[in-house]
C-alpha cells in the first residue's frame, strides 16, 4: 500500500497522523531562522569586511582578489533562494491562519530589498571590486564605496524591521 503526502494537503497529513500545528510552527521558525542568517551575515560584513575594503581601494580590495580571496557571493546565491523557497512554503502553510500577515510583509519587504540589490547593490559593487590594483588611494573608489555603505546599512535597517514583522508572527498560534 503506497502512502503519498503533497505539501499543500491538510487533510492528508493530518490522516497520517502529523500534527499540523507542529509543521506550521516548525516552518515558521525555519523562516525566521533563515531570515536571521542573512542579517547575522550582513551585520558580520557591515563590521568586519566592508570599512577594510573600503578603506584604502583599490590596495584595500585585495582582499578579494586572487586564488584565495574572499568570495561572499557564495553564501548569498546559496542563502537567497532557500529563504525564499522558506518563505513561499510558509505562505502556502499559512495561508489562512493570522501568521498570513505577517509572512506577506516580510516576504514583500525582502524581495523588494532583493530588487534593489540586483539593481544597484550587486552591480555596484562588482565594478568597485573591479578596479585595477594600484598602490595610491583612489578617492573615486572611497567615495562610492562609502555610498555603498550608507546605503547598504539602510537596506540592513530594513531588513532588522522585516524581521521584528516575521518574529512577530510568532506570537501568532492559532490555526
Amino acid at each position: 500500500m503506497k502512502s503519498s503526502i503533497s505539501l499543500t494537503s491538510a487533510s492528508g497529513l493530518q490522516k497520517q497522523g502529523i500534527n499540523l500545528t507542529l509543521v506550521k510552527n516548525l516552518t515558521y521558525s525555519l523562516a525566521c531562522l533563515a531570515f536571521s542568517v542573512i542579517i547575522g551575515a550582513a551585520i558580520f560584513e557591515h563590521l568586519v569586511i566592508w570599512p577594510k575594503a573600503y578603506a584604502a581601494p583599490p590596495q584595500s580590495l585585495s582582499m578579494f582578489q586572487g586564488n584565495y580571496g574572499v568570495n561572499p557571493g557564495i553564501f548569498w546565491t546559496m542563502i537567497h533562494p532557500v529563504t525564499l523557497l522558506i518563505f513561499i512554503v510558509n505562505l502556502i502553510w499559512n495561508w489562512k491562519t493570522p501568521r498570513k500577515s505577517n509572512l506577506l510583509i516580510a516576504f514583500a519587504g525582502y524581495f523588494l530589498i532583493l530588487v534593489a540589490t540586483g539593481l544597484y547593490f550587486v552591480p555596484e559593487l562588482m565594478d568597485i571590486l573591479g578596479a585595477d590594483f594600484a598602490d595610491r588611494i583612489d578617492s573615486d573608489l572611497v567615495a562610492r564605496g562609502s555610498k555603498w555603505q550608507i546605503l547598504s546599512s539602510i537596506r540592513l535597517v530594513g531588513l532588522i524591521a522585516l524581521a521584528f514583522v516575521l518574529y512577530l508572527g510568532l506570537t501568532k498560534t492559532k490555526d
